[in-house]
């Protein structure tokens, strides 16, 4: 057995001789470099808001009605009268309808109309109807001339049958000969 030791130790010392003591791992290589034919994507850079931002919650929007009576309340929107019978604008017609149109291009810019033609109780149903449908194509295409947007009106004639007031006299009639200028709503909604 002496022998059978011999063996194996001097196996093993000729083992250890031949492979040597462990040694360190060789480097890693560094992965080479991949190309690619895209470019690579921007990146935007992200600024500080300048101020600080506004967490108050918006104003609700006014309701039609609401801008409607505000604009007539203040003066900014108001109807156009004509004499008997007759369709031209007067002076003042003319500069009603010139207040009419710095409001339709400055704070009512966003907004679209209709404008009615009335008359007064005298005449037939239909001549009034193609009297008031002239009062109402006359003061649009003013407001056309002083540069409000064509596109944004419609025009109706209701004649005689929404009178302002209803007693039977000139004075009365007076305030029935008219353009009245109604907001519909708001371009694009």
């Amino acid at each position: 057995m002496d022998r059978k030791w011999i063996v194996l130790v001097t196996m093993m010392a000729l083992t250890l001789l031949m492979t040597g003591c462990p040694k360190a791992p060789a480097p890693v290589p560094a992965p080479e470099p991949v190309t690619t034919t895209e470019p690579p994507a921007e990146v935007t850079p992200v600024a500080a808001p300048a101020e600080p931002i506004d967490e108050t919650p918006p104003e609700p929007e006014k309701s039609i009605q609401a801008i409607q009576e505000d604009a007539e309340r203040l003066g900014l929107l108001g109807d156009v009268f004509y004499d008997f019978d007759k369709y031209d604008l007067r002076p003042d017609a003319r500069e009603r309808l010139a207040r009419n149109a710095e409001y339709m291009n400055s704070d009512g810019a966003d907004l679209t109309f209709t404008i009615e033609g009335h008359c007064d109780e005298r005449g037939t149903n239909e001549y009034n109807i193609a009297l008031g449908q002239r009062r109402s194509t006359a003061s649009l295409d003013y407001l056309v001339s002083l540069g409000v947007d064509r596109s944004r009106f419609k025009t109706i004639s209701y004649g005689e049958e929404r009178p302002f007031c209803t007693e039977s006299n000139e004075e009365c009639w007076q305030k029935n000969r008219r353009a009245r200028f109604v907001i519909n709503g708001r371009l694009g909604g």
